[in-house]
């Protein structure tokens, strides 16, 4: 989908995504030490959102404007950035403690290329920190696309991070209120970081 598709699901609806963290952005980094971070196709910014107020020093970046200015509703704690996630570019020299890509559900030939890249932006020590919708939930899941080819796998995204110390590689269930009572998506989670005294590419 385009920029423009994406500002018309953001205008038909009053939140298109859930409020507050995703479940494993909150467990996973509650913990960590506040750094620099980017929130690469950030949506509403809720992840960002909750991050800046962990004391992160954040960056959210999409491509639809709608979707920005519900972030700066939120918070101005957030530098939000107009740009498209498969060709953006952080200004020259700036590196990130924290790169985070949530539920960016494109084809596979373009993840690669966004993850590849971004996995380039961190500092020493910086992580990557990426969470989507598992090719498993097809059929062993509930929600999100169901689209094959815009599904993820940990194995083939754990691949496109070479040089990078995988510090998790899984899918992960997550709860999902329904009517009908709690289901799990099925989610692929994977968590990488520059080694210290590593060079930027």
């Amino acid at each position: 989908m385009d920029a423009k598709t994406w500002d018309e699901k953001y205008r038909a609806a009053e939140r298109l995504w859930s409020e507050g963290p995703n479940l494993f952005v909150a467990d996973r980094l509650g913990p960590a030490t506040p750094g620099k971070g980017l929130d690469l196709a950030c949506g509403e910014g809720r992840n960002a959102v909750w991050l800046a107020e962990q004391g992160w020093e954040m960056t959210g970046v999409d491509f639809s404007e709608v979707a920005l200015e519900r972030g700066r509703e939120q918070s101005d704690a957030v530098e939000w950035v107009h740009g498209d996630a498969r060709t953006w570019e952080p200004p020259s020299g700036t590196r990130y403690d924290l790169v985070l890509i949530a539920y960016l559900q494109i084809p596979q030939p373009d993840l690669e290329k966004v993850v590849r890249r971004a996995a380039t932006w961190l500092t020493s020590g910086g992580e990557i920190f990426l969470i989507g919708h598992d090719k498993s939930n097809l059929e062993h899941g509930h929600g999100g696309p169901q689209v094959p080819e815009v599904l993820w796998d940990v194995d083939t995204i754990v691949a496109w991070l070479d040089g990078l110390e995988i510090v998790e590689a899984q899918v992960v269930r997550r709860p999902v209120e329904t009517d009908d009572g709690i289901v799990y998506a099925r989610d692929t989670l994977v968590r990488a970081r520059a080694s210290h005294g590593r060079e930027p590419v």
